[in-house]
This record gives structure tokens, C-alpha cells and sequence, in this order.
């Protein structure tokens, strides 16, 4: 296949624009990640939850479309606090693995919940601004995905104030660090990790609306794919690096615009995995490092 300069550009700006979506998924990992050096696996079938949850009060109440993109976060944060009791709040401490398989059980139930409320079948989402289009020269920017964009520099915007300019953020940073140090220093470790869940499941929330609102529809079948492109923003821009997860987020949008130009959509997941072990076999730590404290 031949592309030119054009659709090349053209697939690049797409990709970038989508990818703020991942930069906010990538982002709520790492700060649960950056928080307890954990990974928690349900994170994204919470963010699909709490998109569910604002579409069906839509539903059911008859509230206005706006409505989705407010419940669904706050859901999602609810969801998030629930995940942080049930999964990693009172697991022992000498098993490393038990948080990690028990958010893997987490994700298993929550996606078996939505499919048996919805019988798996796609569900239609409010659209934002469905039928804004833009030019620039040759290239067309969709002005959803452009709203999508400005709307999620904001909450990154109101993440990175949270985290330095808060008690939160020190607490959180804190703990990363030296939860021991923390403890005796009056830092509530245990509220302070539930803070960084519901703060995160709130992120998630809206990434869940604004993907839902960008595709159309929204089904279980988002959540899979939305699990693993975040867990590879979060390892190429490095576990617990707030800044790598928001350029990696991007960076991987991008990349999977080209890759879907190039292989088409029943390829382009196999070749972002290539770029994760490209980046795994020539920067293993990713693009900032390991540590949340490094930002």
C-alpha cells in the first residue's frame, strides 16, 4: 500500500487526539500504582462501570445526556473506594500477589455484572458534538476528539494541583516513598490510599465517558483492550511517573494511528505490544523512570 505525507499526518493527528484518552487511564494507574506499588488489574472495568452507571440513569431517571459524564465519574470513584476495601486494604501483607489476583478477580466480576445487566449487547452513548468538523489545510480534525483533548489537559491540569499544591499529593507522595516515615510523620496512610482510589476511579470515570462518547457505543468489550493499552502507557512512561503516563499516553495513540493506517484495525494491537517490548528491551525503567518522587 502506498500512503502519502496526507493520511500519514492525518492518522498522526487522530491518534494523538484519541490518545488523551489513554494518557488519563495511564495516568489513574499510575497513581494507585505510585501510592502503594501496586497494580490494580480492575481499574479499567471500574472506568467502563461508572460509564455504564451514567447511562443508566439516563435511562432510568430521564436526566439529560450531560448527566452521564458527571454520574458515570462519581460512580466510578465509588466503585474505586470499594475495590481499594475489597482487594488491598485487608490483604496480608507477606503475599505480594494476593492484591494482584484479587483485582483480577475484581475485573472478571465487574465485566460479568455489566454483561448480565445488559445481556453484552452494545450500548448506544451520548455523543459530544457529533457533528463538528474542522479543517486545517488538508487535514480534518474531529471536534469531538478536540474537546476530548482540551477536556483532558484539564483534568491532567487538576491532577498534577492535587498532587503538588494538596496535603493529598504529600501524603500520597509520602507514602510512596516511605509509608513507614509517613506513619510516624501523622500521615493517615490508610485514608490517604483511599483518597488516591476514589481520585483515580473519578479519572477513570471520565476516561470511560469520553471513549464511550468517542466511539459511539458502549460494551463490555471495551474493557479489555482499555486494561492493556493503560497498563502500557503506565510501563512506557514508567511505573509511578505521573509525566511519562501523559506523554506515553499520547505517544501510544500516535503510534496506533500509524499502525492502523499501515496493518488495519485487526493488526494494530500486535504491533503497540511490539512497541512495549521495544521500550521494555531499551529502557526497562520507561521514559521517566520508576519513581513517582522523580516527577
Amino acid at each position: 500500500m502506498n500512503f502519502d505525507h496526507i493520511d500519514i499526518i492525518q492518522s498522526l493527528i487522530d491518534g494523538v487526539l484519541f490518545g488523551s484518552i489513554y494518557a488519563l487511564i495511564g495516568l489513574g494507574f499510575t497513581l494507585i500504582f505510585g501510592a502503594m506499588h501496586k497494580l490494580n488489574l480492575a481499574y479499567a472495568a471500574s472506568s467502563i462501570a461508572g460509564a455504564y452507571s451514567g447511562l443508566m440513569s439516563l435511562t432510568i431517571f430521564g436526566l439529560p445526556p450531560l448527566m452521564a459524564f458527571i454520574i458515570g465519574p462519581i460512580m466510578s470513584g465509588v466503585i474505586g473506594l470499594i475495590l481499594y476495601f475489597a482487594c488491598f486494604r485487608f490483604m496480608p501483607r507477606g503475599n505480594h500477589l494476593a492484591p494482584l489476583m484479587a483485582s483480577i478477580g475484581a475485573l472478571f466480576f465487574i465485566d460479568e455484572l455489566i454483561i448480565h445487566e445488559t445481556s453484552g449487547s452494545p450500548l448506544s452513548f451520548p455523543a459530544i458534538l457529533p457533528d463538528a468538523y474542522f479543517f486545517l489545510g488538508e487535514f480534518g480534525i474531529r471536534g469531538d476528539l478536540l474537546l476530548v483533548m482540551g477536556f483532558s489537559f484539564i483534568l491532567m491540569a487538576i491532577v498534577m494541583l492535587l498532587l503538588y499544591r494538596t496535603k493529598l499529593g504529600l501524603g500520597t507522595r509520602a507514602t510512596s516513598q516511605q509509608p513507614v516515615a509517613a506513619l510516624l510523620c501523622g500521615i493517615p496512610i490508610h485514608r490517604t490510599n483511599s483518597a488516591t482510589f476514589i481520585l483515580a476511579g473519578v479519572l477513570g470515570g471520565f476516561a470511560g465517558c469520553l471513549l464511550a462518547a468517542s466511539v459511539g457505543v458502549l460494551s463490555p468489550l471495551l474493557t479489555l483492550p482499555l486494561t492493556v493499552k493503560g497498563l502500557i502507557v503506565t510501563v512506557i512512561g514508567g511505573l509511578g511517573s505521573i509525566r511519562g503516563a501523559i506523554v506515553a499516553g499520547f505517544a501510544v495513540g500516535a503510534a496506533e494511528g500509524i499502525f492502523l493506517l499501515v496493518r488495519g484495525v485487526n493488526e494494530r494491537d500486535i504491533y503497540v505490544f511490539l512497541l512495549l517490548f521495544l521500550f521494555l528491551v531499551l529502557r526497562p525503567n520507561g521514559l521517566f523512570g520508576t519513581t513517582i518522587n522523580r516527577d
